[in-house]
């Protein structure tokens, strides 16, 4: 179906808060044409979240460009410290354009390949990624671990 952007929130994050999508929403609004693509972030408030692999970690410059995401724990000191770090929400915006190139690359790129991160694609072919934050997601359930960490979230809100 034609459209100006494509919204893709990822079905791990049930817990995203509704003011993150309309913040992106808003955010698609007010994108330059030469925007392409656009993800979430927030803050890693947790070192356990961090140091795990089922969580990936993004750097993002000064401006909001996506600099790298990794399941690596990044950024870190030499001494391999945890100070501060934001993690990938999986609510993502894509213009058309963007989505006919990444479906035209039909294998992994190698980045990608390796972290196992789609969005990695984008950065390995040259597609610039604007980030916003966003309040935390919760509990992105990846793991058995998490959807256990997920019902008792919900039974502590009685939530059903």
């Amino acid at each position: 179906h034609p459209a100006t952007w494509y919204v893709n929130v990822q079905g791990d994050e049930p817990f995203l808060d509704p003011e993150a999508l309309v913040a992106m929403l808003q955010t698609l609004e007010d994108a330059a044409p030469s925007t392409q693509v656009i993800n979430a972030y927030s803050p890693l408030m947790a070192e356990a979240e961090f140091r795990s692999a089922s969580v990936p970690k993004v750097v993002v410059d000064q401006s909001g460009k996506l600099l790298y995401i990794s399941r690596a724990a990044i950024p870190t000191t030499k001494a391999l410290e945890f100070r501060e770090a934001t993690r990938q929400i999986g609510m993502y915006a894509f213009r058309g354009s963007a989505l006919t190139l990444f479906a035209q690359q039909h294998t992994k790129t190698p980045l990608e390949a390796i972290e196992d991160i789609e969005i990695l694609r984008f950065l390995e072919l040259g597609v610039e990624v604007r980030m916003i934050q966003v309040t935390e997601g919760g509990i992105a359930i990846d793991t058995p671990e998490d959807l256990v960490r997920a019902r008792n979230l919900l039974l502590q809100q009685d939530i059903t």
